[in-house]
Order: structure tokens, then sequence, then C-alpha cells
């Protein structure tokens, strides 16, 4: 059975982004240190891309390349695919160059309409105005019977937990202190989500924590 799964990295007090994200900072001032830990890694240069590349192989290269195991389609938010609020700029096509690394249908939640954008590698963003629960089945169809992966940000997966749809979220707990910016659980009273840790993995840099997600009556 088709399953939700987020993923996301977040700093010691909770924020999955620092403040002021622009098209400049897209992850927010000093934001992109939440990902350090990552930029080092042989599978982060093959998803730019690269080949042969040399970079460092740790416990968190199986847990990048765990993202992609059985995911049929992706969900993410407008700042996740970038171009700034308001109205899509004609020449914006994503952060990741010609060829994205995902390789899936990708569902952009929006509120601007904007036709589908199909890139190399199989990549195809569509762009969903009508909320979460329609982005949510046009990629479930579109994964066909395998798993959905909500890649961000912070706020879509905040929706998507108080939806009850979210079956797992795994967080990337960066050992940095942003003090501000977006953060992940914010607004919770503690008694609508409880969460099950399933595993804990240790890498340099970084702590990887997977939950599944259980819902209170």
């Amino acid at each position: 059975m088709s399953k939700l799964k987020a993923t996301m990295a977040i700093s010691l007090d909770g924020f999955g982004a620092g403040p002021s994200q622009s098209e400049n900072d897209p992850l927010g001032v000093g934001g992109e240190r939440l990902h350090e830990w990552m930029v080092s890694l042989a599978v982060f240069r093959e998803m730019q891309g690269e080949e042969d590349s040399g970079g460092d192989v740790t416990a968190s290269t199986d847990v990048v390349r765990s993202w992609w195991d059985n995911v049929g389609a992706i969900v993410m938010g407008r700042n996740m695919f970038g171009g700034g609020p308001g109205p899509w700029r004609g020449d914006w096509r994503g952060w990741w160059g010609e060829n994205p690394p995902y390789h899936v249908p990708v569902f952009v939640l929006t509120h601007h309409p904007r036709d589908p954008l199909e890139m190399q590698g199989g990549t195809t963003f569509h762009f969903v105005t009508e909320g979460i629960e329609a982005g949510l089945k046009l990629a479930t169809e579109a994964a066909g019977g395998k798993d959905v992966w909500l890649t961000g940000g912070a706020s879509v997966i905040r929706q998507y937990l108080r939806a009850g749809l979210l079956d797992q979220i795994e967080i990337s707990l960066a050992p940095v202190l942003l003090g501000a910016g977006e953060r992940l659980f914010a607004d919770f009273d503690g008694s609508e989500i409880e969460l099950e840790q399933v595993r804990a993995i240790e890498a340099p840099g970084v702590t990887h924590i997977m939950y599944r997600v259980k819902r209170n009556s």
C-alpha cells in the first residue's frame, strides 16, 4: 500500500530553514548549515549529475539513497521549488538545472497555476492549486502503488501532519542553532500528533531519526 513519507533536515532548536528565505537564500539566512553533513557525500555529487566524484561514504550515504526507495512520485511546496512569491516568473525552472535528481513526477503545491514543466531524466513538475489533498491524490495516482515522498518545506509537512495524511517522517538533526526561521513543529499543542521512533542512525555532523506517525483519536 502506498504511503506518504517526509524527510527534512532541522536544527537542534527545531528550524527547517533560517529567517528571510529568498531566491538568494532559499534556505534562509544560515539555513545552508543544516545540510553541511551532506555536501561532501558521494551520493550528493551524484544528485548533481557528477560521476566518480570521490565524495565521502558515511552512514548518511545509505540514508540519503534510501529516500528514493520505492518512490513513485513527489510532493513539494512552492518555496521548495522556488521562484519567489506571487505569479510565476516565466523563466524559473527550479534550483536543480535541467536534470533534477528526482526522476519521477513531482507535484508542486501553489496558489498560482502553471503548465507542467518537463525536464530531463524523467522529472516533470506539475503545479497543483487545489490544496494538499488534491496534490496527494494526484501524486498517489502517478506513483502507481509506490510511495509518495514529501520533500518539504516545513510548512507543507505541518499541513499534512495536521490533516492526518503523513505516515512517516525522517528527521536529519544537525548540531546547529538557527534561533529563528521556519520551525517544523510550530503551533502543535502536543496532543495532536504522536510519533513512534523506528530507527536512529548517527553519522558525522548529523543524526537521522525515522518516526512512524500515529494518529491520536
